[in-house]
């Protein structure tokens, strides 16, 4: 019979292992098929999102490392992680907010025009993720990807604290 900590330390590292291989592979990956495929011009807004997207999946492997590490009575240093998430959010904020300012550029360099071969919806669906990751690391959990997560919602009617906000404001991990 597996303990709840023991299910707990499984599920935190399946959690550090799947925002690692996408952080490190699947978006890097996707990114230089774009590029070897597309002008870096037609495809600004996109690879914008992608690139916003894999910082916060990095910020995401990092988290779930330090979970893994307190879990397994690995030291961490506290006061330096929540001092380096604190100033990762507002970056992250920062690139959101700059993501109406990357569109404009993506339509002067396509002389004011959606055209397909900038994949603009794709690029759209690329920045709004970026957006839904950083909601769900930093405010509201938004990823219900097992029974208990399910339960919670359709219990309380609403999505759980992000694990992060939560330490952060705990000021531990």
């Amino acid at each position: 019979m597996i303990s709840p900590k023991e299910e707990l330390i499984k599920r935190v590292k399946w959690l550090y292992l799947n925002e690692k291989i996408h952080a490190i592979i699947t978006f890097p990956a996707i990114i230089i098929y774009l590029l070897i495929n597309h002008s870096a011009n037609d495809i600004f807004l996109l690879i914008y999102g992608l690139l916003v997207c894999t910082i916060i999946l990095l910020e995401g492997q990092h988290y779930w490392k330090l979970k893994l590490f307190r879990l397994t009575n690995r030291p961490i240093d506290q006061e330096k992680n929540i001092r380096i998430f604190n100033k990762l959010r507002i970056i992250n904020i920062i690139l959101i907010v700059l993501i109406p300012v990357i569109l404009i550029v993506q339509l002067y360099l396509s002389n004011w025009t959606v055209k397909e071969e900038n994949l603009f919806a794709w690029a759209i669906c690329a920045n709004i993720f970026a957006v839904l990751e950083h909601i769900n690391y930093y405010h509201i959990q938004l990823m219900i990807d097992n029974k208990k997560d399910l339960e919670y919602v359709m219990k309380n009617k609403r999505f759980k604290t992000a694990s992060l906000r939560k330490d952060l404001a705990d000021k531990r991990f």
